[in-house]
């Protein structure tokens, strides 16, 4: 494989364009604290804003799905591409161009009236096509056909979002919810895709204990084709909820399966790794609510926001952190203290989102608000300490 160091400029004093978890991962930081405070002004003070013809609710799923997920996603792969191919991905204007759209996509939101959705609707449309263009290039060039599954997910991705916008723009009456949803089942096929690869690497490499983890290909097949069951039940046949049970119960047994043998004790010393491992486990517990919602009468939104605040949120603020450490050349086996607090409050802020209300429904509007607080409080945490480390060099002086 090519070593791509050999064949780099020299390092600049301001990095944050050299590769593309840089500038992804700060933006995505920060977007989680805006986004959330500002569905907070909303939820809890009634603060209107943006364009009337787009429910708040609706904003706030997208923001979290379209906004924050997908730039932990793009940031991601922007780097692991570059790791897996041995080719250059889009760095300093090339990666420029994919984040500015970006930003224009989380703007337009807040303009009043029709400009603002056409300007969120073109930011989204040219940043993930040149996401798309930046990861599979590389792929195409290392003829590496193994990724083009992940490709096709952000295919999908994309034309979940214009469907999102298509039901927004009243072109499509159910439009809002399928794009929505289908984008929010896409990000977590994306999680268990690129989990299933990295978490068992860094569980061997990270704990104190010598363990060999083995992936097994039936599970991987298992899981996928159900998980696509799933998700088509779920989002385009909402009368077949008999059916949407029985899968739900079956994912919990082979992702809980999956769990099990993931497991080691050493795990729990390790935030790095405790914070992903629970994440992963939250999605299961999605699924279990989700069956819950169809025999119990449980609301759909207790398995939603498993899925999103405890999975998503914990997921991908424990890979950020890994991520970000990792690649400025800093010690991922000796994390700074303030992770394991931070991946605790985004924990506790799942824990009082999702199962608080159900012991108490009395005052669910005050267990939102408190889950709000906490989620904003993580990711401010995250954002000041890494904004020195996403924006300087490599502490090895290595570019990157």
């Amino acid at each position: 494989m090519l070593n791509l160091d050999d064949h780099q400029p020299p390092v600049k004093p301001f990095a944050l364009f050299e590769l593309g978890f840089r500038p992804f991962f700060l933006a995505a930081g920060l977007f989680a604290v805006v986004a959330m405070a500002a569905w907070m002004a909303v939820f809890l003070g009634g603060w209107q804003a943006g364009d009337p013809a787009l429910a708040a609710m609706f904003w706030h799923g997208h923001e979290m799905v379209f906004g924050y997920a997908l730039a932990v996603v793009a940031g991601f792969l922007l780097t692991a591409v570059r790791n897996w191919t041995g080719m250059d991905t889009p760095r300093d204007t090339g990666l420029m161009l994919i984040v500015l759209p970006w930003l224009l996509g989380r703007a337009g939101f807040f303009i009043p009236d029709g400009p603002g959705i056409w300007l969120s609707l073109l930011g989204d449309s040219l940043f993930m096509l040149g996401l798309i263009v930046g990861v599979t290039r590389p792929v195409l060039r290392a003829r590496q056909w193994k990724q083009l599954g992940i490709i096709s997910k952000l295919v999908l991705m994309l034309l979940a979002n214009l469907t999102f916008y298509a039901g927004v723009l009243s072109h499509l009456t159910p439009g809002v919810q399928w794009g929505l949803f289908s984008g929010l089942y896409l990000v977590l096929a994306l999680i268990f895709v690129m989990g299933r690869r990295v978490i068992p690497f860094f569980i061997e490499r990270g704990v104190d204990e010598a363990i060999t983890i083995d992936n097994g290909l039936w599970l991987d097949s298992a899981s996928l084709v159900l998980f696509l069951a799933w998700a088509v039940v779920d989002v385009f046949l909402p009368a077949r909820q008999t059916l949407l049970g029985v899968l739900s119960l079956l994912l919990v047994v082979l992702h809980g399966w999956r769990l099990i043998h993931w497991h080691t004790p050493g795990i729990w010393r390790k935030p790095l790794l405790w914070s992903l491992y629970l994440g992963y486990a939250w999605l299961v517990a999605g699924f279990l609510l989700k069956a819950a919602s169809v025999w119990l009468g449980l609301s759909p939104n207790l398995a939603l926001h498993a899925f999103a605040v405890g999975g998503v949120g914990l997921m991908t603020l424990g890979m950020m952190s890994r991520v970000a450490l990792g690649h400025t050349g800093r010690n991922v086996f000796e994390p700074p203290a303030l992770l394991g607090w931070l991946f605790a409050t985004l924990l506790v802020a799942a824990v009082v989102r999702v199962l608080f209300p159900i012991i108490d429904k009395v005052h669910y509007t005050w267990w939102i608000g408190c889950s709000q607080l906490l989620w904003i409080l993580a990711f401010a945490g995250f954002a000041f300490y890494y904004l020195p480390v996403l924006i300087k060099p490599r502490v090895d002086g290595r570019p990157g």
